[in-house]
Parts: structure tokens; C-alpha cells; sequence
């Protein structure tokens, strides 16, 4: 059965001001950018540690840029990540929450894609 997630598709209109933003903005890494046919480009970005990535996608026509919500992105320090966002005059107007699960900011990319980084919570090592 399933060994793991390899790959989510962000639905998004223009590739290359998409990779910008997953790029500069968020500091995914380029993982591959090649062409598939005239017009259509697989363009795969992840974190620099591995694990699962995103393709940024424009020929699935049920996939409308825009309508992913909830795509959950790790970061080592959410507090660290609303200050470059605010540099980069990013929005995220519910500020940093708090969950169970950790801290969190709620983002849109250039599509109005709903992104969450995610700063997970630490474990008390008094319920271990």
C-alpha cells in the first residue's frame, strides 16, 4: 500500500510567477523544470531535506487555480517565517495561531492557493 506522499499539484495560471513566489518567497528548492509538450511544463519544487514536493500544474482542467485550501507547509520557526513574509509584503491577516498542532500562519500564493506554515508543536517530554 502507499509508502509515503511523493508529490501534491498546485493548481496555478502562470508556472513562472508561481515558481517565483514557491521559490523566493518560501524558499522551496527547484527540483526538476522540463518540458512535457508544446505549451506544458513539469516543473517540481520541494524542500531542500527531501520528502514530499509540489508540481506547479496548468492542463488539468478540473483542477482550477486557485481552489487548493489547506496545504500544509513545515517551517522551523513561524515566527521567523511572518517577519520574511512581511518583507516580502505577503498578507496573512489572522496573524500567528495556535493549535494543538503548533503555531501557524494562513497565506494565499499568487492564485489565492491556501497555503499553512506550519511551525509543529514540541512534544512535552512529560507525556512521552
Amino acid at each position: 500500500m502507499v509508502t509515503g506522499i511523493a508529490v501534491v499539484s498546485v493548481p496555478v495560471t502562470d508556472v513562472d510567477r508561481a515558481k517565483r513566489f514557491y521559490i523566493e518567497v518560501l524558499g522551496l528548492a527547484e527540483i526538476a523544470d522540463t518540458a512535457i509538450s508544446e505549451g506544458m511544463r513539469w516543473v517540481q519544487l520541494g524542500p531542500d531535506d527531501g520528502g514530499a514536493s509540489i508540481t506547479l500544474t496548468t492542463w488539468f482542467p478540473t483542477m482550477i487555480a486557485g481552489s487548493l485550501r489547506g496545504l500544509v507547509l513545515r517551517v522551523g520557526d513561524v515566527a521567523q517565517a511572518a517577519e520574511r513574509l512581511s518583507a516580502k509584503s505577503i498578507p496573512f491577516p489572522n496573524g500567528i495561531e495556535r493549535a494543538p498542532w503548533g503555531r501557524f500562519l494562513q497565506i494565499e500564493d499568487p492564485d489565492g492557493n491556501g497555503l499553512i506554515l506550519q511551525e509543529p508543536a514540541v512534544p512535552n517530554p512529560a507525556t512521552i
